[in-house]
Formats: C-alpha cells, structure tokens, sequence
C-alpha cells in the first residue's frame, strides 16, 4: 500500500475569492481551476507547485463538513490527499489494517477523481484523502 504521490494539500478558507487574490498576488501561483462539489457542499480553487497542488476549500453550507471545520478549528490546513491506484482496494486494505474510514467507498471529488477519506483518529490527527482519477 504505497501511495504514488501527495496530490494535494487541503486548506480550508472563509472567503475563496481573497484566498485565490492571496495566492495569486503574494506568492505568485495562478489557479488554473475553480470547481463546485456539490456533494461536498463546497467550492475549490486549485494552484500547482511543482507537482503538488493546493486545493483552497470554501464551504457553501454552513452544515458543510469545511464549514464545520472552520467553526470548530478556524482556517487552516485541512487534510492531505494522496494518488492510489485501485482505490476500493485500498480502502479494503488499509481498513483490515484497522484504520477507521470516514468513507468506505469511494464518491466524486473535484477535478474528476474518486476519492474516500480515512478518519483522522486513526491517522495521527490528520483527515487524509486517497484520491483516484476516474477512468473515461
């Protein structure tokens, strides 16, 4: 079980559009995608750095899971998401590890990928996605 790489970096943010202004005019980075996951009830924007991307995460629900996050935590770093192939595999595999699984199998994420999140009570404190480009 050994991710292919780290696809992104989650954070969560109150205002999408001063978020994107910040990372467009202070450090320079353009963001090439901005996306509604309904499903998630919320709106991404997304930069790359090298091969690593940044996903800024507005909710647009309250009862959203980044709303929550943000009333509970504030803006800042929400979760880190890695490349896996076979992603109900994964899941499975990393369940019998005894991992505990937000999502036991995949749903649609942004920029067209399956992704399923692992709990971040078994993951040292951090909610981490696996992510999987669906296949067309």
């Amino acid at each position: 079980m050994i991710p292919q790489y780290i696809e992104h970096i989650g954070i969560a943010v109150k205002n999408l559009k001063e978020a994107v202004s910040y990372y467009e005019n202070v450090l320079g980075l353009k963001c090439y995608a901005i996306e509604e996951v309904e499903e998630q009830k919320v709106k991404t924007a997304f930069f790359k750095v090298g091969q690593t991307k940044i996903e800024l995460l507005e909710s647009t629900e309250p009862d959203g899971p980044v709303g929550k996050f943000i009333e509970k935590r504030g803006e800042g770093i929400h979760h880190i998401a890695f490349s896996v192939n076979n992603l109900p595999e994964k899941l499975k595999e990393i369940e019998q590890k005894g991992v505990q699984l937000i999502d036991k199998k995949p749903k649609e994420g942004a920029e067209g990928f399956d992704i399923a999140f692992l709990h971040p009570k078994s993951t040292f404190g951090v909610l981490t996605e696996f992510c999987e480009r669906k296949e067309v």
